[in-house]
């Protein structure tokens, strides 16, 4: 049994401290600028529907910039900007520092007339035709490849179908065996009629999946996060970061129908990805037919994308060339932690300087 010893004198400091820092909060948050999120400064170079391909402008004491551009491709059910949070967090930045090229597709919003999109729309239209126009613009035959969460999944697909337009391949946090043990996500999928949501809803709300993700850890997502929340309030930078993350975590696109659909009964349901059954448009995505040089990342500690379920990668790729880098961390923090900044972009600027 844990012996209570707080005194009447110290329970009323701790509930003036409370209430004090509720004040300041509240007036930090009354007198905050709006959340700026993409920091880095870029262009607009290529515009298809909803979807814009960016480039990146590279920092003024960059001495130089490969001369083979990385795409980086993200996932569907959130938004990019993640990987270029803030300044002092950003991988987008970090790849610029480490002399990389660098391009990034915005999906943007879906709506009610993307309904019947499928993954072959996605990958095999939209990301091809972004691939494409990077090629042109630089004069090469192939360029470099960098799939983040359902993006890295997107761009195993890509990559088995298009093998001669990609040069080197990377992933992050990707899923490719989407049915181990310890993939909570993957359990709860499984008793889910997905062809009764699709039927009925059209679209899936970004918010419906929004918050199907803050349930796999409802106490550190949704308790201990704001409980937290008071010792950074106060502080009116602490406060920014705060809800600019906030704000990224709530900005949540629905989902074209008919690619939900897919994603969830061919990948979730039937993981076809790793049975070498897995049809886009008529043609068999084999991961074998990955032969150029991988780096497969993933993070120790997340909970949406395990260990388990992206390390089975190098068994199936046909490549000599397979690299994989463990980061100490989540499947957020991959992106924003200060330990982040300091060993993923650099490695992966490393890793596609000695291939390209």
């Amino acid at each position: 049994m844990i012996p209570f010893n707080i005194s009447p004198e110290r329970a009323s400091q701790e509930l003036l401290d409370i209430s004090r820092k509720l004040g300041d909060g509240l007036k930090n948050l009354y007198h905050m600028d709006e959340i700026e999120t993409g920091v880095t400064p870029k262009d607009v170079v290529h515009r298809e529907d909803k979807l814009v391909l960016y480039r990146f402008r590279a920092p003024e004491d960059t001495s130089r910039r490969q001369s083979v551009p990385v795409l980086v491709v993200y996932a569907l059910v959130n938004r990019p900007y993640m990987t270029d949070l803030q300044e002092n967090r950003s991988m987008i930045r970090g790849l610029l520092e480490a002399g990389q090229d660098v391009y990034l597709i915005d999906w943007g919003y879906p709506d009610r007339a993307d309904r019947f999109l499928t993954l072959g729309d996605y990958i095999n239209g939209y990301l091809d035709r972004c691939v494409d126009f990077i090629r042109r613009d630089h004069g090469l035959d192939a360029i470099n490849l960098l799939g983040i969460c359902q993006g890295g999944t997107f761009s195993l697909c890509y990559a088995s179908l298009h093998a001669e337009k990609i040069r080197n391949l990377i992933t992050m946090v990707t899923p490719v065996d989407f049915k181990t043990p310890d993939n909570l996500l993957s359990h709860w999928s499984q008793h889910i009629d997905v062809d009764l949501v699709v039927d009925t809803l059209g679209n899936v709300p970004g918010e419906l999946l929004n918050w199907t993700y803050l349930q796999l850890k409802p106490y550190r997502l949704m308790g201990q996060k704001y409980l937290q929340m008071l010792d950074q309030l106060d502080d009116p930078k602490k406060a920014k970061n705060f809800m600019r993350m906030e704000k990224w975590i709530f900005d949540s696109p629905d989902q074209a129908g008919e690619a939900f659909r897919q994603f969830m009964k061919d990948f979730y349901q039937g993981n076809k990805l790793i049975k070498g059954e897995l049809m886009l448009d008529g043609r068999r995505v084999d991961l074998g037919n990955i032969s150029m040089p991988v780096l497969n990342i993933y993070a120790k500690q997340d909970h949406l994308v395990p260990p388990n379920a992206s390390i089975p990668l190098g068994s199936f790729v046909n490549t000599d060339d397979y690299t994989e880098l463990a980061f100490k961390g989540g499947h957020i923090g991959i992106y924003v932690s200060g330990s982040a900044q300091r060993e993923v972009p650099p490695a992966i600027g490393k890793w596609l300087d000695e291939r390209c």
